[in-house]
C-alpha cells in the first residue's frame, strides 16, 4: 500500500545526491521568491503606522500562521512528504521525473489521485488567495502578507532541517504518496 508507514534509507550516491537537491532547490526557490516578493508589502505597515486593533490584528495573525502555516502545514505535512518525494525520484529517477523534480516533490504529478488532488486544491487555492489579497488596502495587506511571509519562512527553515537530516543519515518514515504500480 502507498501510505503506509516505511523506514527507508534513501540512496546517498552523488547522482541521487544532485537529483534530490535539485528537487529540494526548486521548491525552496519557489517559497523563496514569494518570501522575497511579499516581505516589503508585510513590513510596510510597521512604517506607516497601526490602530491599537491593527497591531493586534497584525501580531495575532503572524502567531497564527506560524501556528497553522509554518508548523501544521509545513512542518507537519508538507516536508516530510516533500523530503520522502525528493528521495523517491532520486532511488527510481526517470528522465522526465527528473527534469520537473520540484514540481514532483510538490506532488503535482505521478501521485496518487489524492495527494494530486490536494496538491493541486492548495496551489488553486493559494492563487486564488493571493489574487483576493492584491485588492486589499494597506495595512490590511500587510497584515495578511506578514502571516505569509512568517509562515512560509517557518516552512522552508523545516524543509531544509529535514532535508539536510536525511541526507545526514536518518531515515525516511513518511510515504512518497506515488501510485499503487509504482516501484516501492
Amino acid at each position: 500500500m502507498t501510505s503506509a508507514m516505511v523506514r527507508l534509507f534513501p540512496p546517498r550516491t552523488p547522482a541521487a545526491v544532485m537529483i534530490a537537491v535539485w528537487g529540494m532547490v526548486g521548491v525552496v526557490a519557489l517559497i523563496v521568491s514569494a518570501i522575497v516578493r511579499l516581505s516589503p508589502l508585510a513590513i510596510e505597515p510597521l512604517t506607516m503606522g497601526m490602530t491599537p486593533l491593527q497591531w493586534a490584528l497584525y501580531i495575532g495573525w503572524s502567531l497564527f500562521n506560524l501556528y497553522a502555516e509554518g508548523y501544521k502545514g509545513f512542518q507537519k505535512a508538507f516536508v516530510p512528504r516533500a523530503v520522502a518525494r525528493a528521495f523517491y525520484v532520486a532511488r527510481y529517477p526517470r528522465p522526465l521525473h527528473v527534469v520537473l523534480a520540484p514540481l514532483f516533490t510538490m506532488g503535482l504529478f505521478y501521485a496518487t489521485r489524492k495527494r494530486l488532488i490536494l496538491s493541486w486544491g492548495l496551489v488553486i487555492g493559494v492563487t486564488a488567495l493571493v489574487t483576493l489579497v492584491r485588492g486589499l488596502a494597506q495595512p490590511w495587506r500587510g497584515i495578511v502578507d506578514a502571516g505569509v511571509v512568517l509562515g512560509l519562512t517557518y516552512g522552508t527553515v523545516a524543509l531544509l532541517i529535514a532535508f539536510v537530516a536525511v541526507l545526514r543519515g536518518r531515515p525516511l518514515t513518511v510515504s512518497a504518496q506515488v501510485p499503487a504500480d509504482a516501484p516501492q
